[in-house]
């Protein structure tokens, strides 16, 4: 697996992560437990080193999923986490309010014990709080890694003037937003941001939560898969953003390789310093993605995806209201 510098100061980690979301449920479902241990370890053997999660993935059983499957190689990877919510340490469920800067450092200890490290490698801040000045959170973290308990400080969907601001009470080694063919918001600002400051860049949902490997359905269940409340996902988006998908195979089908593999491999020839982490909860589609590392797109063909795919109008949010409402601040 190649390898990638995530940002000015390290960590280097392998060009494509994983992320660990769905392996405790999110997509439909909760997959089996001792499968997902199985998928973790052969991700390790596969060549990956960095690895995402959060405390609000289960609430708090994607960390324990994550920290045992990966205990026997901790020397050999990288692990990212994220906090953000208020969560009950006994019912295991968000208590509907955001953490204050103060309540930070009780929760890395949670993080810290279910993942079963010393140090996390990598603390993002999942959502921005506004209530309060980033430069609080930035200053929380700062004493952590100070501590010792925190090694690098990273952001989640903040807004380039927030980073720029968290940044100078703490370097950011890392901003995690969503971006993909499909949503590219994070060039309009942010990604410029990251370059100037030397912040390195993770894409998640690369594969635009499954649609862009064009083998998603029509239909979603509302009580288990959060793609039943996203309103680019209706049946009549679906139908208008098929053009996406179809623009994306006329690419794969010309390079021999898949969807997938076209819109990680896009993603990989934006910046050096970029680190998508596609999940899935299959072994054939790890390694589906994996193989994207080595799929080399020319100039011309790179300027022609990004030039026709920024033409098609996504029909529908990418959030329902409330969520997007979180993001960007």
């Amino acid at each position: 697996m190649k390898e990638r510098t995530l940002g000015a100061d390290g960590p280097v980690v392998s060009a494509i992560g994983l992320g660990c979301m769905t392996m405790t449920g999110g997509y439909g479902g909760r997959p089996d437990r001792a499968e997902m241990v199985k998928l973790l370890q052969a991700a390790v053997d596969l060549g990956v080193t960095f690895f995402d999660t959060a405390e609000i993935y289960g609430p708090h059983a994607n960390e324990e999923l994550v920290g045992e499957a990966l205990a026997p190689y901790l020397d050999r990877v990288t692990v990212a986490t994220k906090f953000a919510n208020a969560i009950d340490p006994v019912e295991r469920k968000p208590i509907g309010r955001m953490l204050r800067p103060d309540e930070v450092a009780s929760a890395v200890e949670g993080s810290l014990r279910r993942l079963g490290v010393e140090a996390i490698d990598l603390y993002y801040q999942h959502r921005v709080n506004p209530a309060y000045p980033i430069e609080e959170f930035a200053g929380a973290v700062k004493e952590l890694i100070e501590a010792g308990k925190v090694k690098r400080y990273g952001m989640s969907e903040a807004a380039a003037s927030t980073i720029r601001r968290a940044h100078a009470v703490q370097p950011v080694t890392a901003v995690q937003s969503e971006y993909s063919l499909w949503w590219r918001r994070p060039e309009e600002e942010v990604l410029a941001a990251c370059e100037e400051l030397g912040i390195g860049f993770v894409p998640y949902s690369p594969l635009g939560k499954g649609f862009l490997t064009g083998t998603v359905g029509t239909t979603f269940d509302k009580d288990n898969d959060l793609r039943a409340r996203i309103p680019r996902f209706g049946a009549d988006a679906l139908q208008h953003n098929v053009a996406m998908v179809e623009l994306v195979q006329s690419f794969a089908t010309a390079n021999g390789v898949t969807p997938a593999q076209i819109a990680l491999a896009w993603l990989l020839a934006r910046k050096p310093w970029i680190v998508p982490i596609p999940g899935t909860t299959k072994l054939h589609r790890l390694e589906e993605n994996l193989a994207a590392a080595d799929v080399t797109l020319s100039a011309d063909e790179l300027d022609r995806l990004t030039e026709a795919s920024a033409r098609i109008e996504i029909e529908g949010g990418r959030y329902p209201d409330e969520l997007e409402a979180q993001t960007n601040l």
